[in-house]
């Protein structure tokens, strides 16, 4: 319950989601220790009870999912819920937005349908890792002439004592990959399981245990309020909502009026309870779509109603029509390997239909290719002066929507190597036939990365080198402009600078400002000068690009939705970009320093629209497609030429 309300009516997390892994724990270890205790864990049946009560709720609900993804989803989000549904259904969800967490551009994506996925893979994984655990805890309790559970007791201590270690230590340094990690997340089925190894011998007056319960109680439903669960979690911070859980399960049955075991206990909370696992899969993507029908970012009360009665509505359907009767059924007692077989039945059907409506999607995706560079879609070529288009005008939009996604721009053949002294900063060399004209360093974030698709060919006609050094979110400055105060940036940015003087490049390619957005917020740090300057002394020039726009939505799925010269989809330029840009503002400017800025490229001289030469100008919300930025490959070699000569001449 906390879990839905918190996702439908407050767009946060709640901490639920932890009293869900410490309950597991304290569950299935206090079932295993006693079945180690008496005839041994029987690994094949506990398994197979596993899938019985897991996997058939769980593939309807991702099936009908995906179905209904291909009709609602805009097609530029399917293959990323193609690749998410295939992981959710193979219980590996957690670590696949563990990986894109990692990477900038997936962190980009609209939240997944089934993302919520990821708590179930880590149950399941913890399912099938536990009773080994424990096998192992007795094992070495034989040997060492100790009980199943006390050699279980100081497993499990070393268990929660390392895990916590490494999840308060990862939640500091990467927040969003510790949050999916399933390291980071054992110490709360430990803790669970220690409970259920002493819980016998805990013997407490019935009024501290009618306190301990609401004081649980009270602290579960404030935990979400209090803290940005979504962002401190899964640290130290994550002990609230598990010691909580715990002061619940200690203060247990208290036969008093005044308990909260009386309400916990009662009939609603307990028919809520048999519908928990079908309406927590449930209430997600009927958000999702909610959300992506309405083209909204969030719910009022009205909506937020809703989506809980539907979720419920779902979850009554698919409790009693598949979760319950399966569960009951003898599949697997007349055979040994009945349930195995009954999960594979129901799990293969749902990766062919998600490897079906991959092959459909990305033969969609590379249907484009061919048109790219032919008369109808010059692209920002149509902004040069004198262009004439012989064109289709209305001739198809490239990329289509389902191949934007993966329209960011690399170098190919590129080789890549780490820093010596940062691990994180990744120094990546083009290749060249020797010697290299030039030797050309792009530095900074994704804004330019995405220069890299323009760059490619200017340097196969010219023999240049190109080396790149990018991090997202991280512009080329002393300081951590888009993150203040990001350690990790500042070091790479500093590090950056360091191996930049070390190579003595040709020239650096940069970022000149940043934050172009609607209410004329684009700024040149401070930060970005004092990185020219230290440049400037070691005698290296720099090339400075202007910023492109960043919008509050989608401009390619805006067009998808609306039409492509739909007024809602265009943004006027006056709103985005002052006749100025800040750089030129600056007295005293680094004399190695001059700017580019190709703002007429992305923006007409009264829009900034979602389309130019009948190719798409933007993959999301801020970035160029790379398609888009490769029309602009001429127009870039020009501006590079003309500056690198004149500093050259300075």
């Amino acid at each position: 319950m906390l879990v839905v309300v918190y996702h439908v009516w407050l767009s946060r997390v709640s901490g639920g989601v932890d009293v869900f892994f410490f309950l597991s724990g304290f569950l299935l270890t206090g079932q295993l220790v006693r079945a180690a205790e008496s005839d041994g864990i029987g690994f094949a049946a506990l398994w197979a009870r596993m899938i019985k009560r897991l996997f058939p709720a769980a593939l309807v609900v991702l099936a009908a999912t995906m179905a209904v993804s291909i009709l609602v989803l805009p097609e530029n989000r399917w293959l990323q819920t193609i690749k998410e549904a295939v992981a959710a259904a193979l219980y590996l969800e957690n670590w696949q937005l563990a990986a894109d967490s990692a990477d900038y551009f997936n962190q980009h994506d609209e939240a997944s349908v089934v993302q919520h996925f990821w708590s179930l893979s880590i149950q399941g994984q913890f399912y099938l890792v536990w009773p080994l655990l424990i096998a192992v805890a007795a094992l070495i309790g034989a040997r060492v002439a100790q009980s199943v559970r006390t050699s279980a007791a100081w497993c499990l201590a070393v268990v929660f004592a390392a895990s916590l270690t490494y999840s308060i230590i990862l939640t500091e340094t990467h927040q969003q990959l510790a949050y999916f990690h399933s390291l980071t997340r054992v110490w709360e089925f430990a803790l669970g399981g220690m409970l259920a190894l002493v819980i016998e011998s805990v013997a407490l007056p019935r009024w501290s245990r009618v306190v301990l319960g609401w004081a649980g109680v009270v602290g579960l439903v404030a935990c979400g309020l209090v803290l940005q669960v979504g962002t401190v979690f899964p640290g130290h911070a994550a002990l609230w909502p598990t010691l909580c859980a715990a002061a619940v399960v200690t203060a247990g049955t208290t036969g008093s009026r005044l308990g909260a075991d009386r309400w916990l206990n009662s009939r609603p909370l307990h028919y809520i309870g048999d519908l928990s696992y079908a309406l927590y899969l449930w209430h997600w993507p009927v958000l999702v779509f909610y959300l992506v029908l309405r083209e909204r970012t969030a719910v009022g009360l009205a909506g937020g109603s809703v989506i809980i009665a539907v979720s419920f509505a779902l979850a009554v359907l698919t409790y009693h029509l598949v979760e319950h009767p399966v569960r009951e059924s003898r599949v697997g007692t007349r055979s040994r390997w009945g349930a195995y077989a009954l999960g594979a039945t129901m799990l293969v059907p749902v990766l062919v239909a998600a490897g079906l409506w991959n092959e459909v999607s990305v033969r969609k995706a590379r249907t484009y290719a061919s048109l790219v560079a032919d008369p109808d879609h010059p692209g920002a070529l149509v902004r040069q002066p004198g262009f004439e288009f012989w064109g289709n005008p209305d001739a198809a939009l490239v990329p289509p929507l389902v191949a934007l996604p993966r329209d960011f721009a690399a170098i190919e053949g590129a080789t890549c190597t780490r820093a010596a002294h940062n691990t994180v900063l990744e120094i990546c060399t083009s290749p060249v036939s020797p010697p290299a004209t030039k030797r050309i360093v792009v530095v900074g974030d994704s804004h330019m990365q995405q220069y890299l698709a323009a760059l490619a060919p200017i340097a196969r006609r010219h023999n240049w080198q190109i080396i790149h050094m990018l991090k997202g979110a991280c512009p080329f400055s002393v300081d951590a402009d888009s993150m203040p105060g990001d350690r990790e940036c500042i070091k790479w940015n500093a590090d950056a600078a360091q191996e930049i003087i070390r190579m003595k490049p040709d020239a650096v390619f940069t970022n000149g400002s940043r934050n172009v957005r609607v209410g004329l917020t684009e700024e040149t740090p401070s930060g970005f000068v004092a990185q020219w300057r230290k440049l400037e002394e070691a005698e290296i020039p720099v090339v400075a690009a202007r910023d492109n726009p960043r919008h509050s939505f989608s401009p390619p799925q805006c067009a998808a939705t609306y039409g492509r010269e739909a007024p809602q989809c265009s943004v006027p330029r006056a709103d985005l970009l002052a006749p100025e840009a800040p750089y030129s503002l600056i007295e005293d400017l680094p004399g190695n320093t001059s700017f580019v800025d190709f703002s007429d490229y992305f923006c007409t001289e009264d829009l900034c629209p979602p389309q130019i030469g009948n190719v798409q100008v933007y993959l999301d919300d801020n970035h160029v497609s790379g398609t888009y930025m490769g029309t602009m490959s001429p127009i870039v070699e020009e501006a590079l030429l003309a500056q690198l000569a004149d500093l050259a001449g300075a």
